[in-house]
């Protein structure tokens, strides 16, 4: 693994087996961690897929800490909240300006570069894909929420594999969240997966399984 200043984000690259036009993903982490948090679960995709693992923007106040954006929490608490307008927009215009550059950067292919995210990455995933369908192939988001600010858009989705998991007992996102936004994406004509597994807001190793298998012939 190694990391390039010379992107718009900070990140970990592992390259994959193809040399030329190469598929990618790029990891999108949750609040309060940082770019090796995924990496994980990168190691259990595919090896043709270039890895790029990207940091949020934002510091917060443990060590290698950080957040994508502050959270909104006037809905009502941590379980409704919504991601903060201002720092929202920065992250996902810092998104769409990493993948466009770590294209040439990196010699991948334009039209086979997915997104995978969980909580805050997962959110930010779904919202990417809706605002630059044709910049991203697929998206995986896992324990997160589809933000209110993208429901009119989710026509964009048309024809896009997007795999929704979750945990069933997620208190920091509920399941119904996730659900909600596998069903709104689904109605804007996305070919979904939605899953559930058993634990709180993390991942299962089955989920994982899953989303490799799911992968096949979608990157």
């Amino acid at each position: 693994m190694s990391d390039s200043g010379e992107l718009p984000l900070v990140h970990e690259s592992r390259p994959g087996s193809v040399e030329e036009d190469a598929p990618a993903v790029v990891l999108i982490h949750g609040r309060g961690t940082n770019e090796r948090d995924l990496l994980p679960i990168a190691a259990q995709l595919p090896d043709e897929l270039h890895v790029l693992s990207v940091r949020a923007p934002n510091e917060m106040g443990g060590p290698n800490s950080y957040t994508w954006y502050d959270l909104d929490l006037s809905g009502g608490g941590l379980h409704a909240s919504q991601p903060d307008p201002d720092g929202f927009r920065r992250s996902l215009d810092l998104i769409h300006e990493f993948v466009a550059e770590a294209v040439e950067h990196y010699n991948l292919d334009p039209d086979r570069v997915g997104l995978l995210g969980f909580s805050q990455g997962a959110i930010t995933s779904m919202s990417a894909l809706l605002e630059r369908p044709d910049a991203y192939r697929w998206v995986v988001a896992l324990n997160g929420y589809l933000a209110d600010s993208h429901h009119d858009e989710v026509d964009n989705a048309e024809g896009k594999p997007v795999f929704i998991g979750c945990g069933a007992m997620d208190q920091v996102i509920p399941p119904e969240r996730a659900e909600q936004a596998a069903e709104l994406l689904q109605e804007g004509g996305a070919d979904v997966r939605f899953e559930t597994y058993g634990v709180g807001h993390g991942t299962a190793p089955q989920e994982i399984t899953d989303v490799v298998t799911w992968l096949e012939g979608r990157y």
